[in-house]
């Protein structure tokens, strides 16, 4: 079963759905929703994913579309309200809260991170950048904490003793210690406590009212339950990093919302504005994927060969040395950027593309493969983009 709902007038349909608005706006609607179920539900049945939330934006005009269930337990169905782990998504939210801290003045990423952190004086973190942790170009760390750095002074005593495999800022190695720490020294910077920051200073800043860290008891009810390979419910544990890494819980609007903030779509505060934006900047290339704080970025138009190949798991999970650009690459609005995001019952993706105004958002209550989640999104951005009269992505 499929639910959905639509913002945006008549008029602003038409003008936005190019040839898709006949002559009715629910002509246009009922191609767009023909799109998006043909791209999802085929994934959701081979992966038997209990639930989807999709958004999709097309300059500024929401359209959510809802699937299956939130919970097998008590059949709850999946609304635009609907709360969803988002993983590694998280990091693009830290990556903002950094930039934020930059642009204010708080930090420079080009400040050595024990700067930041005493206790690291003297370690390998005096010869490596934020901007080295804030890009997985640390010189090697892992992509998971290890199983003993439970607490304050065991996560010292690793970076202490960890030793990088390569020169910093040479190779990218895709990392949830890079980036917790990337995050918790930008916390540190404005000295307050990561959490605090993300939750009453950055979500409020972006109209995010449906996205936490830590989940209220009054908004448990809209909490999804996510399920393992064997079909049992869970949800995410805490651990060393959670919040700067995979932490976040959102809904299919706030976080189509945030992909907007990030196509410059959203009436913010001027700093505001700048942070998002310097998050896009380009710090060196990997194939054909450019690596930003966080945000992977792909010129426009991005085929679906390209986009496969920067999410694959020779990209996401192995060492991949880097071309770095001799200065940074401002922000583009013809790129293609997208992240995806998992934890053990979750999976999510999104993707935009600035210039164009258009947008996708998809989240599932299971954690199903990395390119089944590109090919989904990607068939419902072509769609957009070749039914609206402007260069194929294909």
């Amino acid at each position: 079963m499929i639910t959905r709902r639509r913002l945006g007038s008549l008029a602003a349909a038409s003008l936005f759905f190019g040839p898709w608005a006949h002559a009715t706006e629910s002509g246009s609607q009922d191609r767009l929703t023909q799109v998006v179920n043909e791209a999802i539900r085929p994934v959701m049945e081979e992966y038997n994913i209990p639930g989807m939330a999709v958004a999709v934006t097309i300059r500024g005009q929401h359209s959510y579309f809802n699937y299956g269930v939130a919970s097998k337990e008590s059949g709850q169905r999946v609304t635009e309200d609907t709360l969803f782990e988002i993983g590694s998504i998280s990091k693009t939210f830290t990556v903002t809260l950094a930039s934020y801290a930059q642009v204010t003045g708080a930090l420079s990423f080009s400040d050595k991170a024990s700067k930041y952190m005493p206790a690291l004086a003297g370690s390998s973190f005096d010869q490596i950048s934020l901007l080295d942790l804030g890009t997985y170009a640390a010189g090697g760390l892992p992509l998971q904490i290890p199983d003993g750095v439970t607490d304050q002074e065991t996560m010292i005593a690793y970076y202490r003793n960890w030793r990088p495999s390569y020169p910093a800022g040479t190779h990218r190695q895709y990392s949830n210690p890079s980036i917790g720490l990337f995050g918790h020294l930008a916390a540190r910077s404005m000295g307050k406590p990561f959490d605090d920051l993300i939750e009453h200073m950055l979500f409020p800043a972006l109209g995010l009212t449906r996205t936490y860290i830590r989940v209220p008891q009054d908004r448990m009810g809209d909490y999804a339950y996510g399920y393992s390979r064997d079909g049992k419910p869970i949800r995410v544990s805490p651990g060393i990093w959670d919040s700067e890494a995979y932490g976040v819980k959102t809904t299919s609007a706030d976080l189509i919302r945030f992909a907007e903030a990030n196509m410059g779509a959203l009436m913010l505060d001027e700093t505001m504005q700048r942070a998002i934006r310097a998050t896009h900047s380009g710090y060196y290339r990997v194939g054909d994927m450019i690596q930003g704080l966080a945000w992977e970025m792909f010129t426009y138009p991005a085929d679906l060969k390209r986009l496969l190949a920067g999410n694959s798991v020779q990209v996401s999970f192995k060492p991949n040395e880097v071309t770095r650009f001799d200065a940074p690459l401002p922000p583009r609005e013809d790129v293609l950027i997208n992240k995806t995001g998992s934890t053990n019952g979750f999976g999510a993706y999104v993707a935009f593309v600035p210039a164009e105004g258009i947008g996708v958002v998809t989240l599932a209550n299971k954690n199903y493969p990395i390119p089944a989640r590109v090919r989904a999104a990607h068939q419902i951005l072509t769609a957009l983009d070749s039914q609206s009269g402007v260069t194929s992505a294909r």
